[in-house]
């Protein structure tokens, strides 16, 4: 039996995400991102639960992440989970499960992005000289056999779909 690993979210970052090189100069982003759900609690009222989730994008993704994505910035997110480990300086086993993103896109209306000062999204062509639409780009760099619908791009979401 076959196993999957996809991680789907939408969310606001949290602050602007950090580009590092590795040692072979490949560009590393990282961000979080917030998502919420809201449930009544045993009064009835209205409560709000949010979750952050680490993102790290890789490559081209990490460039265009840190070119266009802002803090408070709406994003699609679509990847895979990873859960690394280390020790610390005392010894201490450590562990960071964060999503590896597949796929990033801009989402919220141009207008949203010119008020708040961030740059808009735009079509980004990926690696096999094709376009995504949407202000969407993928990530073609992951291994033969993994494929991506790219259905994202034709989502249409309205802000007021949205839990938060």
């Amino acid at each position: 039996m076959s196993s999957v690993n996809k991680v789907i979210l939408i969310g606001r970052l949290g602050k602007d995400p950090e580009i590092r090189y590795t040692n072979d100069s490949t560009p590393v982003a990282n961000f979080s991102i917030a998502t919420s759900e809201y449930y009544k609690d045993k009064n009835g009222e209205r409560q709000e639960s949010t979750e952050w989730h680490n993102i790290v994008a890789w490559r081209q993704l990490a460039e265009i992440s840190e070119k266009f994505l802002h803090k408070g910035k709406l994003v699609f997110i679509e990847g895979k989970l990873r859960t690394r480990s280390w020790e610390d300086k005392d010894g201490n086993k450590k562990y960071a499960t964060e999503v590896v993103a597949d796929n990033i896109t801009m989402l919220g209306r141009k207008e949203d992005d010119e008020q708040g000062g961030n740059q808009g999204g735009g079509n980004y062509g990926n690696s096999n000289g094709k376009s995504n639409t949407g202000g969407s780009y993928q990530d073609n760099s992951r291994p033969q056999g993994a494929a991506s619908t790219g259905k994202a791009a034709d989502m249409q979401i309205d802000d007021d779909d949205l839990p938060f």
